[in-house]
């Protein structure tokens, strides 16, 4: 029987098709999210956050990208709805690959990261 695993992926990224190739090396049945095309939405994102073991969606975003200085997102007093909005409305501050397994989610950096939860 084939396992079906989740990949938020972007296709752009050597770390993402890294880790697609892997997942695809490993036999398991893929639903790829092409997560700049079709952002997660909010509720989404906080089940992401508790699945990856995080305490705020601030750990899931790319904070070097351009947007996140430019929305100030370090800022402490941003309450997390707002880290949640910033990360449906500008998705490329996803960080990236994210892979999830039923209830368990890893982040492909490195792509073998994600065998942990296969």
């Amino acid at each position: 029987m084939s396992r079906m695993v989740r990949i938020y992926h972007n296709p752009r990224c050597s770390k993402s098709r890294a880790t697609l190739a892997l997942l695809q090396a490993q036999g398991v049945e893929i639903e790829e999210v092409r997560y700049l095309e079709t952002p997660p939405d909010s509720a989404t994102l906080k089940t992401l956050v508790r699945q990856l073991g995080m305490q705020s969606a601030r750990e899931l975003m790319r904070q070097g990208e351009v947007a996140y200085a430019q929305q100030d997102l370090a800022n402490p007093a941003l309450s997390e709805d707002r880290l949640l909005q910033a990360l449906v409305e500008t998705p490329i501050l996803l960080e990236r690959p994210i892979v999830v397994n039923g209830d368990r989610a890893r982040i492909g950096r490195p792509p073998e990261a994600v065998l942990a939860i296969l």
